[in-house]
């Protein structure tokens, strides 16, 4: 499903490379921002600080990031500090270049019509109440996808010969 609206950010990602000062604005988005949004936010401010600059919220704020989600992090080496349970914020979104929406629910329902082409939906379980075996493999399948958009972004911003 990611590749349903690369074109468009990834033609921002590259403009905005041309200007160093500018990174691209991704917002992660699950329902509670209290597993899986903060884990994407924590691996990417780490992985990825040098292509894009992130945030993370909630469809319905808990309010709190679980134990469980800051231990995961802080285990495999992550940062925690900063990381709190936020709903979505008018200026969040719209400073936003590209939503990752790990919600579940696919952008046609979680969003409104006019933001589609910004949405990227990617289908992560929700650790929410399980083991630590859980939250780690999803901690796994974040990593992996931040990594891929990534290295995609890299590639792309590599000058053609």
């Amino acid at each position: 499903m990611l590749a349903r609206t690369a074109a468009g950010w990834v033609s921002l990602f590259l403009q905005r490379m041309n200007d160093t000062s500018k990174k691209l604005s991704v917002l992660f988005v699950c329902i509670g921002n209290s597993c899986r949004s903060p884990m994407a936010e924590s691996i990417a401010l780490r992985d990825a600080a040098d292509l894009f600059e992130c945030a993370s919220a909630g469809l319905s704020a808990l309010g709190v990031v679980q134990k469980q989600t800051l231990q995961t992090l802080e285990t495999n080496g992550y940062p925690t500090d900063g990381l709190y349970s936020k709903p979505i914020l008018k200026d969040a979104w719209a400073d936003a270049d590209l939503v990752i929406n790990m919600s579940g629910y696919p952008r046609e329902t979680a969003f409104a019509r006019g933001d589609w082409h910004k949405v990227e939906d990617w289908d992560v379980e929700d650790p929410y109440g399980s083991d630590p075996k859980v939250y780690q493999r999803i901690f796994e399948d974040i990593r992996t996808r931040i990594e891929t958009l990534a290295a995609r972004l890299r590639e792309r911003e590599r000058p053609s010969r």
